[in-house]
């Protein structure tokens, strides 16, 4: 059985939009560059169509890689958390001694630190799940080290 992949209604949309991008126009524009490459003759040195065929390759990979990703994914809503951390919850914390972050708890795919939005696998996000605001959580950072954070705020 495959595992489950947890996503945000706007991390699915946007796998969902990447999708039918590849499905329609990238793969009309990439049979057209194929056609034209094959009526140019000697395919077996025909560099246009080498790269063209590598991008087919790739192209329906992605294809394949999105459709498994959404048909196998559960998306999650903050909504219903009543006030507990959760996937899709931004979260306001802070350290004694720095500024407040927020985060936004997302499904390893939709992960990206440099934007704040981290991975409910993070060790910050484990740490975070199934608190509520006012909670004080420590945090076991993977250099081995101990924080602990306010939960100041969970929408």
């Amino acid at each position: 059985m495959p595992d489950i992949i947890y996503l945000t209604s706007a991390g699915k949309a946007k796998l969902e939009a990447e999708l039918a991008e590849l499905k329609g126009p990238r793969r009309l524009e990439l049979s057209r560059r194929l056609k034209s490459a094959i009526e140019q003759g000697d395919l077996s040195e025909n560099a246009d169509y080498i790269t063209a065929k590598e991008e087919q390759a790739f192209l329906e990979g992605r294809i394949q890689e999105l459709e498994s990703v959404l048909s196998d994914s559960v998306v999650v809503e903050s909504e219903e958390s009543g006030g507990k951390v959760q996937i899709g919850s931004h979260v306001t914390v802070q350290e004694d001694g720095y500024p407040a972050e927020t985060y936004i708890i997302v499904g390893a795919r939709e992960a990206k630190p440099s934007e704040k939005r981290i991975s409910y696998e993070s060790p910050i996000a484990k740490a975070l799940l199934g608190f509520r605001k006012g909670k004080i959580v420590e945090v076991n950072l993977p250099n081995g080290a101990k924080v602990k954070l306010k939960i100041l705020n969970v929408e």
